[in-house]
Order: structure tokens, then sequence, then C-alpha cells
């Protein structure tokens, strides 16, 4: 897809996003991606040769190979959502092999499912694409519904089947988060020492950070607090939910914060919250991919591309886009996916 393309999906939106220049949080102050981002990066860390490796491995496979970008398809919703919700639109997606098919075909930098999925399928696909297997979920058939994740399998299956990484959610600013924190910060310390890599869902959780007919689960601040924990734990790549607002410490009023987040480091503009957040990554050192959100049919690819140019531009690492791809025919979900990454593979389209 060319970037006449691009600029054609993008629409009205196209020069708000492409054109924008910060002058928040400088481009030169963070940390870049790139082809030698393992070596660059990484190879300063503690992290094994073994995980150094399965992190080259995603960063090197997919049509985003070896350009520091990721492309990551992401199917555990049918655990999270159920499956009838999450596949009933395409029902092909009930049976495994066609997941790891799709992220094969949409040329996926790595496909992120749960146990049974990719170990259904692990010795016909695990020399053929990274496998990220979810280690825990939050599971919405116990009445009423709570909400916690909880593990699902152990570290060791995850190796043995072949994982280059391991995921996982954290419920930042739940009651369970204590725990949570716990749990799969002695996970990730396990799956280093394996030779696997971590990617954390970073998500925050709370009915209190709902105020005034105004939802701050995704504003700025909290989800870069939740960023900024998460790569505390050692995340090598963290997932996040592209920042919708900001303010949600100062509108609850709780914890602490700084005026300067509001003024200096940040604006309303989506580069510069998206921005903030890789900068809780410690300055762009530890890859943001942001999340592709729920489909909504006709405005899916807009969407989609959209928030590919928004992360780009504010310094992430790539997309984790999944029921945008799954929820249609194979063959859309496909162009879907080759759509985002045109956007990481536009040399047109660079930092703000």
């Amino acid at each position: 897809m060319s970037f006449s393309n691009i600029q054609s999906i993008l629409g009205n939106q196209a020069d708000y996003l492409l054109s924008y220049k910060t002058d928040k949080i400088k481009t030169n102050q963070i940390h870049h991606t790139g082809p030698d981002v393992v070596d660059r990066i990484f190879s300063l860390t503690d992290r094994n040769i073994p995980t150094l490796r399965s992190l080259q491995s995603i960063y090197g496979h997919g049509r985003l190979a070896n350009t520091g970008y990721m492309s990551i398809l992401p199917v555990d919703q049918g655990i999270e959502h159920s499956a009838g919700a999450s596949f009933a639109p395409n029902p092909i997606y009930f049976d495994p092999e066609n997941i790891v098919k799709l992220a094969v075909e949409g040329g996926c930098s790595a496909v992120a499912t749960t146990y049974g999925v990719l170990g259904m399928v692990a010795r016909k696909y695990a020399h053929k694409i990274p496998f990220v297997v979810k280690i825990n979920h939050n599971e919405f058939l116990t009445y009423p519904n709570k909400y916690d994740q909880i593990m699902f399998g152990t570290i060791k299956e995850a190796w043995n089947m072949g994982c280059a990484a391991v995921g996982a959610t954290i419920y930042f600013g739940s009651e369970e988060s204590s725990r949570q924190i716990v749990e799969v910060a002695k996970a990730f310390e396990y799956a280093h020492s394996l030779g696997m890599a971590t990617i954390l869902w970073c998500y925050i959780r709370n009915n209190g950070f709902k105020k005034d007919g105004v939802d701050y689960h995704a504003s700025a601040d909290l989800t870069g607090q939740a960023n900024h924990l998460g790569v505390t734990i050692q995340t090598d790549i963290i997932k996040q939910k592209l920042p919708t607002n900001n303010g949600g410490y100062t509108a609850i009023n709780f914890g602490k914060t700084s005026p300067k987040v509001y003024t200096e480091l940040s604006s309303d503009h989506p580069i510069d919250l998206c921005r903030y957040q890789v900068a809780n990554c410690y300055m762009g050192r530890i890859g943001l991919i942001n999340s592709g959100g729920e489909s909504k049919g006709a405005t899916d690819l807009q969407e989609a591309v959209a928030t590919a140019v928004i992360n780009k531009r504010a310094g992430g690492t790539g997309l984790i886009s999944g029921r945008k791809a799954f929820q249609k025919p194979m063959n859309e979900g496909i162009q879907l996916l080759n759509s985002i990454q045109d956007v990481y593979l536009a040399k047109e389209i660079d930092l703000a």
C-alpha cells in the first residue's frame, strides 16, 4: 500500500496525524526502535542469550522483519469475551489452526494466543512463526462476573511447546493487582531463565476510574504509570491501549502526579498522549505496542491505520490487533493486517 493510499484511508485525519510536530517530549529524548534494537538496547541488559535470540526471532519475522517494528496477532478473546461472542462473526476461528494460519498468511511477527490453541498445532507451526502463549486470563463464566486474571498454564509448558515469549495481563488499579504483580513478576523471571521473552498487557481496571461521565481507563497518565510498573518487572514488550484522554489522576484526585505531565510533557494531541506512554517505557528502551481495539465493521481499516500512525510517530514499536482481523473473512483479515504493516514500512511516516 502506497503512502498516498494511507493518506486516502485517513481522510480528513491525514494532515492532523501525518504532519504533526510535537513541542513536548522531543524525538531526540527517546530511544528509537530500528533494525539493531536487540543489539543496541537489549544486549546491554541482564537478559540471557537465549532470551535475546527469542526477541530477535520476533523482531526478525514476517513482513516487518528487521525493521525494529512488529505486528502481532492476538486471539485470546475466546476466554476473555467468550468463544461465542468472539468467533460467531467468523466461525472458522473456532478451529485453532485457522488462528495460526491468519498470523502466518498475514505476515505477522508472532501469534499470541492460549495454551490450548498453540498446544493443538505446536508441532506443525512452532518453527514457522514465533509463538506467544498467554499465561493468564479473565474468564467470564463465573456468575456473577468477577474481574481477575488467573493462571491457565505453566511457564515450563510454554517452553516445551517452543514459545518465543509468554504474555500476561495485570489489572493495575484493581483489588487483585498486588497478587497479580507478584504472580506475573515471578512467571516472567522464570520465562527469562528459560530463554523466553515477556509481553505484558498493562491494563487499568477500577470502576472508580470513571468520573462525571468520563472514562479514564485509557488516560495517558494512568496508562503511562501502568507501563512504568510493567517495565519495572522486566517486561520486554508493553501492550497498552491507545490513550483517549488525559488527567485521570487529577479528575479522580488520588495518587501523585505533576502539573508538568499535562503541560510540558503532553497535550491533547493523540501522538503526544501516546508518546507519554512511550516515555514511561524507559523512554522507549522497552517497546510499546498498542492494541487495535474491538471490531466496528466499516471503520475498522481507518481506525487500524490511524492507530498505527499514532504509535509509529509517537515512538512505539508496533500494533497488536486481533478482533479487527479475525472477525472478518480470512482474506479481508489478511488485508487489514497488511495495511497496518504498510504504515510501519512507509518511509514517509517518521517520528513526530
